[in-house]
C-alpha cells in the first residue's frame, strides 16, 4: 500500500535542515507497521511529509501510495484517495463544531470520489456509531473542534474522525501521547476496529510498547538519524522497551 524509497527531506525555508536521509520502507495491505526511534530521529517529519504539510521539502526519493505517486497529489487529494494523518497534537478549531467539520470533510471526500453526499440524518447515524466505538458522547461532537478537550478527548475525537472518514491507510503520529491507561485501551481498540482489515494499512509511530500491547504490530522498524536502521517483528519493540535504543542498535 505504501512504498517509500530513499526519501530525503528538509525542514525550514531560510536554512533548510536535512531530517530524512535516505529512508526506505514498505507497508503491505492488512499490515500494522510500527515506527519507533529516539527523539529527533525524524518520525514526525516522516508523518508530515506523507501528509503534505507545508514547510517540509522532499529533495529526493519517492513515495508510492496505492499505486500512485504520492507527491503528485495535493494534501486534500491524498486524503480523498484514502490517506489519514493522525497528529501528535491535534489542533483546536474555534467556532466550528466537530459535527459540522466532520460532515463537511466526509462529503468533500465523497464528492472527490464521485459519490453522493450523506444527508444530515445519514451522517448523524454514522457519527453516533463511530463515537460509540470510542466511548464518546455525541454531546462532545457538538462542541467546537478540540476546544476545551483534554489530551485523551482530543485523541478519541481524532479516532472518531478516522472512523467516519474510513481511510484506506492511516499514519498515526504518537496517538498514545497524553493518554491515561483507560483512554489508551479505548483508542487502541478503536484503531483495531477501524483499521484492522485485509485492504487497509497502518503506519503507527510511537515511543512506547504500551500502545503495541493493544494494537499488535506485524512489523516494527527503528528510525534513527533520518533512516530505517533495523526492522523486525513485534519482539523488536519488546527488546527496545527492555534494553533501550543504544543497546539494540549497537
Amino acid at each position: 500500500m505504501l512504498k517509500i524509497t530513499d526519501l530525503h527531506a528538509t525542514v525550514g525555508e531560510a536554512d533548510p535542515k536535512p531530517i530524512l536521509k535516505g529512508l526506505s520502507l514498505e507497508v503491505q495491505a492488512g499490515e500494522v507497521h510500527a515506527i519507533m526511534g529516539p527523539n529527533g530521529a525524524g518520525k514526525s517529519t516522516l508523518a508530515n511529509v506523507l501528509g503534505g504539510k507545508p514547510g517540509y521539502d522532499v529533495t529526493s526519493g519517492s513515495v508510492e501510495f496505492m499505486g500512485q505517486d504520492l507527491f503528485d497529489l495535493d494534501p486534500h487529494e491524498r486524503a480523498a484517495t484514502g490517506l489519514f494523518l493522525g497528529f501528535q497534537y491535534p489542533v483546536e478549531i474555534p467556532g466550528v463544531s466537530n459535527v459540522q467539520f466532520l460532515r463537511e470533510a466526509l462529503n468533500a471526500q465523497r464528492k472527490f470520489r464521485g459519490e453522493e453526499p450523506l444527508s444530515g440524518g445519514e451522517f448523524l447515524k454514522l457519527a453516533k456509531e463511530k463515537a460509540a466505538l470510542l466511548k464518546m458522547d455525541m454531546e462532545m461532537l457538538k462542541r467546537q473542534v478540540n476546544v476545551g478537550f483534554s489530551g485523551g478527548e482530543k485523541k478519541r475525537a481524532e479516532m472518531v474522525q478516522m472512523g467516519i472518514l474510513d481511510p484506506k491507510f492511516a499514519v498515526l503520529d504518537e496517538t498514545d501521547s497524553g493518554l491515561d491507561i483507560d483512554a489508551l485501551r479505548i483508542v487502541g481498540e478503536g484503531i483495531n476496529s477501524i483499521m484492522r482489515a485485509p485492504d487497509k494499512g497502518v503506519l503507527l509511530i510511537t515511543h512506547y510498547q504500551r500502545l503495541l500491547d493493544v494494537v499488535k504490530p506485524d512489523k516494527v522498524s527503528i528510525l534513527a538519524d533520518g533512516r530505517i536502521v533495523q526492522t523486525g517483528g513485534p519482539e523488536l519493540a519488546l527488546r527496545l522497551e527492555d534494553e533501550g535504543y543504544d543497546a539494540v542498535m549497537a
